[in-house]
């Protein structure tokens, strides 16, 4: 499941008692995050890093990894895991102090590096930003972030007006998820939506 509002990680929405499985569409950003660099490992050089590919050690799998800004670009070799974290060297980086002063970074890679998703399946970095309408083509909002609090992944879409609304995505609640046209089509059971409002008021 996604651990990450920028993870690379693919999810499905779940069957839930409806049915159904689960981040760019073409004006999506053009890169996605596949892990963070959490510190450093010992005194050569190694750095922890917190992967959020489906398998972690798949971080390294796809080609060269880059700052946020594609200005800085690093080979990474996977040497080991700890609790919750890989141990990986990335080029050029030859002691303790170089592998400090990476705590924090981002790694990402080109969107097009990662393979398809599988059939109803979606990278999270592909949900965030698409539009959020009724299946008769009532705006509801936009995604801004998936969150899996336990019990499914869960949809968190920002409204024009009142407080954002938490839509689990399942195929029930989420029946259509078209990238491609940047939307997707909600049937939220009755009182989801208007919860929120009467929240907000």
């Amino acid at each position: 499941m996604i651990r990450d509002p920028h993870a690379a990680e693919t999810l499905s929405r779940s069957a839930g008692e409806g049915g159904a499985q689960h981040a760019p569409s073409e004006g999506a950003a053009a890169q996605v995050c596949v892990g963070i660099v959490t510190g450093a490992h010992g005194v050569t050089g190694a750095v922890r890093v917190k992967s959020f590919t489906a398998l972690p050690e798949d971080v390294a799998r796809y080609g060269a990894l880059a700052d946020e800004t594609g200005a800085r670009k690093w080979r990474l070799r996977v040497v080991g895991a700890a609790k919750g974290v890989l141990i990986a060297r990335l080029a050029g980086v030859e002691d303790r102090n170089r592998a400090e002063a990476l705590r924090g970074l981002r790694l990402y890679l080109p969107r097009a590096a990662l393979p398809p998703a599988a059939e109803d399946e979606y990278y999270h970095a592909d949900l965030i930003g698409l539009s959020a309408v009724l299946a008769d083509g009532t705006p509801v909002g936009e995604v801004r972030a998936v969150h899996d609090f336990g019990a499914g992944d869960t949809l968190e879409i920002v409204r024009p007006q009142g407080q954002p609304a938490m839509v689990p995505f399942t195929r029930a609640v989420v029946p259509v998820v078209d990238v491609a046209a940047g939307r997707l089509v909600l049937d939220p059971p009755p009182g989801l939506l208007t919860a929120v409002a009467e929240d907000a008021a």
